[in-house]
């Protein structure tokens, strides 16, 4: 039967490594993002693909589902649970706990196995599809977010689309890059009532133009003149709260770190706690003089 192909949606081969799946989810997802293309109906109709192939494709356990029974890859396991009880059942034997469906709902899983295997489905009788209609847990989901550095490190709610629903979150501050957390009930349907599986949402911290973040440590380089390195003073140091005074002292080297406590990125769920902002002082010499500054220059090199 036709189906989607995610691998196709993702634009790599079915034996892409995990790698390449993740690198090209990621290389589409911020192309057809729905804010890099506000009310385009078409991109945000990919989006929502693309983020269907990643689900399914991200969790190995999925894919080889995937690759064994294609779209219909999540009612893989009814299909085997059925296909083993009817071989018991072909010796006279009885289901193996599983309750005969007499309501008729069963029939989904009928015209799946027919579509899937045809007709005859190794054998199958329609007492042995009826014996797939049990509650299943539905399929744990697998899926990212990506945030700017400064919004990881604020406490928020955002709110996001993921398999056709709308999840509202509290993000806790101090989400680090490759974050995983668990939001139970958030994932695929279950199967005649049974409970939906799980969420399990990967956070992706972005880079950012000013600050460089290593572990709970942010990494900062800023220029200063040749007049105050030499003699001392005070500069201007951007932190993610706001400029804060930095105390050079005289005859500081280039490159020198200078670490300030307390004010680099916040530790995940302990709050009050804080890593440290380095500060990497850039010594920069001056490009052009005057006679009477080249001068003292010279007076200064023969002293």
């Amino acid at each position: 039967m036709a189906h989607t192909n995610y691998y196709e949606i993702l634009g790599v081969k079915p034996s892409a490594t995990p790698e390449e799946i993740k690198k090209a989810y990621r290389k589409l997802a911020r192309k057809y993002h729905p804010d890099v293309n506000p009310g385009d109906k078409v991109a945000e109709q990919k989006f929502k693909e693309l983020n269907e192939a990643n689900e399914v494709l991200s969790n190995p356990e999925n894919r080889k589902k995937y690759d064994q029974y294609g779209q219909n890859w999540s009612q893989g396991e009814a299909y085997e649970k059925a296909k083993a009880q009817s071989r018991g059942s072909s010796s006279g034997g009885g289901f193996g706990g599983f309750t005969h469906d007499t309501s008729g709902s069963h029939e989904e899983y009928s015209d799946f196995f027919e579509q899937m295997f045809g007709s005859s489905a190794s054998g199958f009788d329609r007492r042995a599809r009826g014996s797939a209609s049990g509650k299943f847990k539905g399929s744990d989901v697998h899926g990212e977010i990506s945030l700017p550095l400064r919004q990881a490190a604020k406490e928020h709610q955002t709110t996001f689309e993921i398999g056709g629903k709308k999840v509202r979150i509290t993000v806790p501050s101090g989400v680090y890059d490759g974050l995983q957390i668990k939001l139970s009930g958030y994932g695929a349907s279950g199967h005649n009532n049974g409970p939906a599986g799980d969420l399990y949402l990967t956070f992706n911290v972005e880079k950012d133009a000013v600050f460089e973040l290593d572990g709970q440590n942010l990494k900062l380089r800023i220029p200063v003149d040749l007049y105050t390195a030499v003699l001392g003073g005070q500069l201007r140091v951007p932190t993610l709260e706001g400029e804060v005074n930095l105390k050079v002292k005289p005859l500081t080297q280039n490159n020198s770190t200078v670490r300030l406590k307390g004010k680099g990125f916040p530790v995940y769920k302990k709050e009050g706690l804080f890593g440290d902002l380095l500060v990497t002082l850039e010594v920069q010499l001056p490009k052009s003089l005057s006679p009477e500054q080249k001068a003292l220059f010279e007076k200064l090199q023969t002293s």
